[in-house]
């Protein structure tokens, strides 16, 4: 079973990464913006985190417009896509 976005940011707290109010209220509203489906909200935080070290609601909107309004057949897909735009992941 595939987790819930909410799930998602409190596993990442549990692991260290402590998003503030600030940080999930811009997550959620970026998936308001975009319309985005949660696998597509949580690969974007991913590349975020993984990037620039620490929550960047401009990095992580780039990424989120990046991947949206395409199909992707899973994460694998979209990595490779990121990296070919030059993404170090």
């Amino acid at each position: 079973m595939k987790k819930s976005l909410d799930d998602f940011v409190a596993d990442l707290h549990a692991r260290g990464f402590k998003l503030d109010e600030e940080a999930i209220g811009f997550i959620y509203f970026g998936r308001k913006f975009t319309g985005a489906e949660d696998q597509l909200i949580k690969m974007a935080i991913e590349v975020t985190l993984k990037c620039q070290k620490r929550f960047d609601s401009s990095f992580y909107m780039s990424v989120l417009e990046e991947l949206s309004g395409q199909e992707w057949s899973g994460k694998d897909e979209m990595t490779a896509h990121l990296k070919a735009k030059g993404m170090a992941l």
